[in-house]
């Protein structure tokens, strides 16, 4: 038995395993990596093709649909590619391994690993990171106790981690094409510029369901002037649940703006009748003495 043989014994007897179960499990994944590295070298990628299927997958409109996310932040809007479309990408590229494993929980967290690796060149991008078991709502934290709340806490969070990971092996070039065939998909089949769309948008939501401009303006988180065609996306599946009856408006708009928000006020209106009183005041008594 050689020096190596002998050190890698000695550390695995260091390393205890908790049981037979857990034992197989590791001895599985090892397996299964390594028939992966090897099936990925025998089949490599043909990078043309592979690069076709992805737009050709961006021409679905339903994943162009989804395949950008955006969220306001400081009076502009932050956007870049969505989970679902780097998961397309992901396996129309090939010989990607990615996913999302919870490697324990305690403590009222979690403690999960998201990772891609491509099999084929060895790159592999990986993030490890605690997941409270608490939920932010606009009264304060909450505790989940659920499996499933802390569950789907976990996978949102993961999410995330996962979308930077796909994004981290695949080349840019290919991304930053895939987002421009899915801008184009969305922009397809719509005669009318956008602008005319928002300005009707926001017309039929006041004339079908009493919500005006303000409303719309507040569930999007910026002027109407600003809407992109994912947030027209998100206002037609809005005007599609209400039409249906599915949900009501309360569900989604707020219905009760105070007056200073739908009213622009002057603030110095009042000091200015304010001085002005004063100054009739004392030319008053400059006039009397």
């Amino acid at each position: 038995m050689n020096d190596f043989s002998v050190q890698s014994a000695a550390a695995s007897a260091a390393v205890p395993v908790k049981n037979t179960q857990t034992a197989m499990m590791i001895s599985r994944q090892a397996q299964e990596v390594q028939a992966a590295m090897v099936v990925a070298k025998r089949f490599p990628r043909d990078e043309v093709d592979s690069f076709n299927r992805i737009m050709t997958s961006c021409q679905r409109k339903s994943l162009a649909e989804r395949a950008m996310y955006e969220y306001p932040r400081g009076g502009t809007k932050v956007t870049g590619p969505s989970i679902r479309l780097a998961e397309a990408m992901a396996q129309n590229w090939g010989n990607i391994d990615f996913g999302i494993i919870e490697l324990e929980q305690n403590n009222g967290e979690s403690q999960v690993m998201a990772y891609a690796w491509d099999l084929e060149t060895n790159t592999r991008q990986t993030k490890i990171f605690n997941v409270p078991h608490v939920r932010g709502t606009k009264k304060g934290n909450v505790t989940l106790t659920d499996p499933r709340d802390i569950y789907e806490m976990v996978a949102n969070q993961g999410a995330r981690r996962l979308r930077a990971c796909i994004l981290g092996v695949i080349p840019g070039d290919v991304i930053d094409a895939a987002v421009e065939q899915c801008k184009k998909t969305m922009t397809e089949g719509n005669e009318k510029p956008l602008i005319d769309r928002i300005r009707e948008g926001v017309k039929l939501f006041e004339e079908k369901f009493s919500v005006s401009q303000q409303m719309l303006e507040k569930y999007i988180g910026c002027k109407c002037e600003a809407f992109s065609e994912n947030d027209m996306v998100r206002l037609n599946n809005v005007y599609r649940s209400l039409r249906d009856g599915m949900s009501k408006r309360e569900d989604y708009f707020d219905v009760s703006l105070p007056e200073e928000e739908t009213e622009v006020t002057d603030p110095f209106k009042g000091k200015s009748e304010q001085k002005k009183e004063g100054n009739d005041g004392k030319k008053d008594k400059t006039e009397s003495e």
